[in-house]
């Protein structure tokens, strides 16, 4: 029983395929102008590291209060994660990891009514602002555009 629903699945799970149609040509045979072959696309697939997969939590620590929280979290693959809320949402933490390459990635934030803030050598950071455009910024905030009158409202 057991082996027929096994069969079952993958046979269901081949005709359910968008490539169901052009394999099942492909392997019923035919002429050779009417067979299709599959594509080989080369997928990099992320190299996870051996400590990765075995993590184990080394240090946790859930503080919920009247007034806010805490949680401290460090597991034994050097990631480590620190955070504050209060009563109105606003959150501060940090949290941190060792990259593939070896290099200690280091992140702070804040959480509050003005989004989520990151912060950290790692992230990329927006270019400056060319002098022309500043010094046009400048000018804008030097000669502010004088107030509109209302004269026809006034006349009513």
């Amino acid at each position: 029983m057991f082996k027929a629903l096994i069969f079952t699945a993958i046979v269901g799970i081949a005709f359910a395929s968008p490539l169901s149609p052009k394999l099942l040509k492909a392997i019923g045979g035919g002429s050779g102008a009417d067979k299709v072959v599959p594509k080989v696309v080369d997928v990099v697939v992320p190299h996870v590291n051996n400590d990765d997969v075995h993590a184990e939590t080394v240090n946790r620590v859930d503080d919920v209060r009247a007034d806010g929280f805490s949680a401290v979290l460090e597991t034994s693959n050097h990631i480590s994660e620190s955070r504050n809320g209060d009563v109105h949402g606003n959150i501060h933490g940090d949290y941190g990891w060792i990259s593939p390459d070896g290099e200690h990635i280091q992140l702070t934030y804040v959480a509050d009514e003005n989004g989520y803030q990151p912060k950290g050598v790692h992230l990329p950071t927006s270019p400056p602002i060319p002098a022309a455009i500043q010094r046009s910024l400048e000018w804008i905030a030097a000669h502010p555009p004088a107030p509109e009158s209302h004269e026809d409202e006034e006349e009513e």
